[in-house]
């Protein structure tokens, strides 16, 4: 059985910082990565970051860009997302998920596995 769980969520306030983690069993992330997703109430579930577990490739979302920052720990099968200068409207659910096979990194429906999610509030 597939499991991702994610921990680290919370309330900060902007211009603090805040870590995720996403912590899987029964599933690898290596080779084809990890992403991180977000949703905030009334609206859709968005990319935010993608990191591969071979060569630390990461991609972000222009929004994120320069901000967060994706990294993982292969040994532990855990991925993270630091979140520095966070703002009020970073403020959502925070996913993260693992694919099976390739394909649009930024896609939430490329993706096979799901955390049930880790809550960031930012205040400003």
């Amino acid at each position: 059985q597939v499991q991702l769980v994610e921990s680290g969520g919370g309330l900060v306030q902007v211009g603090g910082s805040l870590t995720l983690s996403c912590a899987a069993s029964g599933h690898t992330f290596h080779p084809y990565g990890a992403a991180w997703f977000r949703q905030a109430p009334g609206k859709e579930r968005e990319f935010v970051a993608y990191i591969a577990t071979s060569g630390g490739t990461t991609i972000y979302a222009d929004s994120v860009k320069g901000r967060f920052t994706a990294s993982t720990d292969n040994d532990k099968n855990t991925v993270y997302l630091r979140m520095s200068s966070p703002r009020p409207e970073d403020t959502a659910r925070y996913y993260c998920a693992g694919r099976k096979t390739g394909g649009s990194v930024r896609l939430a429906t490329t993706n096979d596995y799901w955390g049930q999610g880790t809550q960031v509030t930012v205040s400003s």
